[in-house]
């Protein structure tokens, strides 16, 4: 809590120039209204740039009033030609006259197509498939559409249908699961003519048919016999489900920190002469997770990859088909963490893992940061010892797109190279096998996105920063020459409506010598004459970084602001795509989140800005950002005064496995209840509003309510907002998002801002609590949680 002179200075500039005694219902609107009005507002910004073949392409772009499709046509590389995709009024004509509704030629109902042949395109515009001709101009509805899936969520997969038995290659077996065991049987024939090939699967120790790997020959099968670990399952109760008076319950697995995993063992068959080889587990004794095991194209070895609980280490394991023989191509060790994940370029996502086995495993291109930093390496596949290191410098290789084995080429974005950018824009490079020839094939200072065409020959480089709109331009591979712009964003009608650009500040972090970057949000009524309190929006997950670094028109964050706040946003030291000095601060560390490096940033910024009001610092997040944003309240009270938390992972061994032994490490040790704010419960100072998603499949509700019963047992005052039937986005994503809204600003004019907040439940005060802003969340939160669990997913 503030010292007793800073209460009273605090007070003081409160009398000097503060918020209104009071924000009114209209104050909301106009902030909530920001969304609408800002999105519809840039022009000329391209969309989803798609090739068709090696020359030709289309892309969505913004006008005024709506979107337009565009097809290019670099067939005639020095004149690369554009054209409307096809008659877009005459389309919205077709499409109604089918019964598809009402529309213009910019506001058609889809944001992407297929071409099915020249003159046909298929879409799908809410939940409905068409077809529509181009050269007669007429729809089809060919579905009813049933939306898009979705898979399991949180502490486990979602449950698919059962697989067909396994055909063999060469067509002459089939192989299936039969009480347990693995068994091959002719096609036609019924399971139970079939013949074991193993006799060691029981129903505590199963093999299992999506393990079932044949070798190209179809003389070996591989096969994993899975020991079931712990089942942990999670109840829910449905306090309000709408259909019936009465709750409902269900429960899910869930796998927890420490629980006992599902252990498989893999085992070899020749299907020949019907002889099983159970192979040697020494060199993966205690897996988190094995990867599928792939074969070799010539039949002589499978692979599979080892992620190690606590993933210390990570190995490529190779298997010979003709003696079971286990030998480790690639052995990466840590003594911090590996993030296992698959490197996806994401800045809010992506792993550390990449492997790419050149000429049927002659080579292996691999991506390790065992020198700092996350570069490629070149491995012998026969030594297994490492040729060359491909990439070398103080930078991130965040992806690769491509490699090439006949030119002896990588295509790969990275992070950083120019030491006089921001290290998390993605440049787009290619190198050489032996680290030679690298090639940059993006140059403007800012983020860029670049789609290849399927041969790269060519592709559309599109690039921004939170204050620049996108450019796009079509560039050649071989050299990166501009061939031509394809659009520039237009942001003068934006600026026109009283937007501002976020705007980008760096400081020192702990260190005195590390840069931390974060932005700025400012009201559009900004007056740097007024003291304004400051909200900071946390989200300090280890798996990303955060911070947007591309153009967006709007985000939640403004419309916070514009009641009468400076809203920030900071990455810290312990997220992603920096060194691996500065990722490894989160190694059982997570309640660290950064904020060392936050509070100098914050302070940094004050120093040059006297309108920015540190004597009143609130802090909001979601999920490790729910964590993070508590955690602010009892580890930094002397900085941080208002806490809003949404669906808090607030203890680590109440949360998922696969995200929390990850960062936190295996075995649980004391580092885990040193970052909870269970047990730090009773340090809470300041105010604090806990949001608990009732049916939460992410986090465990009971994490929250943990906190809450050791927050009533020290005595503590706090908000509680529980969301009835509310998933883990619950008064973030979905119908409770407005609500969720109006409760989080409430409470930070109320306690920060010092004002009432409007008197919601007065009949004439409804105006505000209309309509939802689940599109802003979803740009403050990042990507879904199920894209996030299917990236660190075990798979047996």
């Amino acid at each position: 809590m503030r010292t007793m002179s800073s209460l009273v200075l605090a007070a003081l500039l409160s009398m000097e120039v503060t918020a209104q005694a009071t924000v009114t219902a209209a104050d909301y609107d106009r902030a909530r209204g920001l969304a609408a009005t800002y999105r519809s507002l840039p022009v000329d910004v391209i969309e989803n740039p798609t090739w068709l073949d090696a020359s030709r392409f289309w892309y969505r772009k913004s006008v005024t009033g709506g979107h337009v499709f565009v097809v290019v046509d670099a067939t005639d590389r020095d004149a690369p030609a554009r054209r409307p995709a096809f008659d877009h009024d005459r389309l919205a004509a077709a499409l109604g006259a089918a019964g598809g509704g009402r529309f213009t030629g910019v506001t058609l109902p889809f944001s992407t197509f297929t071409f099915a042949g020249a003159e046909t395109i298929s879409f799908t515009a809410d939940t409905t498939s068409w077809t529509c001709s181009l050269a007669e101009y007429s729809c089809l509805r060919t579905t009813g559409g049933t939306g898009a899936g979705r898979g399991g969520r949180g502490g486990g997969p979602g449950q698919g249908a059962a697989e067909p038995d396994l055909r063999s290659p060469n067509g002459r077996l089939v192989a299936y699961i039969n009480n347990y065991n693995v068994w091959v049987r002719a096609p036609g024939t019924s399971p139970a003519e079939g013949a074991a090939l193993s006799r060691d699967g029981s129903e505590g120790n199963p093999y299992t048919r999506q393990s079932l790997a044949w070798s190209p020959n179809g003389r070996y099968l591989a096969a994993w016999r899975v020991r079931p670990g712990y089942q942990r399952m999670v109840r829910y109760v449905v306090s309000s489900p709408p259909d019936q008076v009465q709750p409902k319950y269900f429960e899910r697995f869930y796998a927890k920190p420490g629980d006992v995993l599902d252990l498989p063992q893999p085992a070899l068959f020749d299907v020949e002469e019907r002889r099983q080889t159970n192979i040697d587990n020494t060199l993966f004794p205690d897996p988190f997770n094995l990867s599928p095991m792939v074969w070799r194209r010539d039949s002589r070895a499978f692979t599979f990859e080892y992620n190690q609980r606590g993933h210390q280490r990570y190995r490529v394991i190779e298997v010979s088909a003709t003696t079971g023989e286990a030998r480790a191509l690639v052995d990466e060790a840590a003594t911090t963490f590996i993030d296992y994940r698959r490197a996806s370029g994401t800045l809010d996502g992506g792993g550390r893992v990449f492997r790419f086995d050149v000429n049927d495993g002659a080579e292996i291109v691999w991506l390790s940061e065992r020198d700092g930093w996350a570069h490629l390496y070149l491995y012998d596949g026969t030594t297994g010892q490492v040729k060359n290191q491909i990439t070398r410098g103080e930078f991130v290789v965040r992806a690769v797109q491509r490699v090439d084995p006949v030119r002896r080429q990588v295509y790969f974005s990275a992070g950083g190279m120019d030491p006089e950018q921001d290290p998390y824009f993605a440049h787009y490079y290619r190198v050489n096998f032996d680290g030679t020839g690298l090639t940059p094939l993006t140059d403007a200072p800012a983020d860029h996105q670049v789609a290849y065409s399927p041969d790269y020959g060519l592709y559309v480089d599109t690039w921004s920063r939170v204050d620049l709109a996108p450019v796009a331009q079509l560039r050649r591979a071989s050299d990166g020459k501009v061939l031509l712009e394809l659009e520039r964003g237009d942001l003068a009608p934006l600026a026109k409506a009283g937007w501002r650009a976020p705007e980008v500040f760096t400081a020192k972090g702990r260190d005195g010598a590390t840069d931390i970057w974060g932005i700025v949000v400012k009201p559009t009524r900004f007056d740097p004459r007024r003291k304004y309190p400051v909200i900071e929006y946390i989200y300090a997950g280890p798996h990303g970084s955060f911070v947007p670094k591309s153009f967006s028109p709007y985000s939640s964050m403004q419309s916070i602001a514009e009641l009468g706040f400076v809203v920030v946003q900071i990455d810290g030291m312990g997220t992603a795509n920096r060194s691996r000095r500065f990722h490894d601060v989160a190694w059982k560390n997570i309640g660290d989140a950064g904020f060392p490096d936050r509070i100098l940033w914050h302070k940094a910024y004050a120093a040059r800005n006297p309108w920015y009001d540190v004597t009143r610092v609130g802090i909001f997040g979601g999920s490790a950002g729910g964590q993070n944003a508590m955690g602010a309240l009892l580890f930094h009270p002397d900085f941080y005064d208002v806490a809003v938390s949404f669906a808090g992972c607030h203890d680590n061994r109440m949360d998922k496995v696969w995200w929390n032994e990850q960062w936190m490490g295996y075995p649980i040790g004391p580092e885990y209840e040193a970052s909870s704010n269970v047990v730090h419960a009773h340090r809470l100072q300041g105010k604090l509003l806990l949001v608990l998603p009732e049916l939460d499949t992410n986090v465990d509700p009971s994490s929250t309510m943990q906190v809450v019963n050791a927050l009533i047992k020290a005595n503590k005052t706090f908000d509680l907002l529980v969301m009835p039937n509310e998933e883990h986005g619950g008064g973030r994503r979905g119908p409770s998002a407005a609500y969720g809204d109006r409760k989080m600003w409430d409470f930070f004019v109320h306690n920060l801002l010092g004002a009432e907040p409007p008197h919601w439940n007065a009949n004439t005060a409804t105006a505000g609590a209309q309509g939802g802003n689940e599109e802003g969340w979803a740009s403050l939160f990042g990507p879904s949680w199920e894209s996030i669990r299917a990236s660190f997913e075990r798979r047996p």
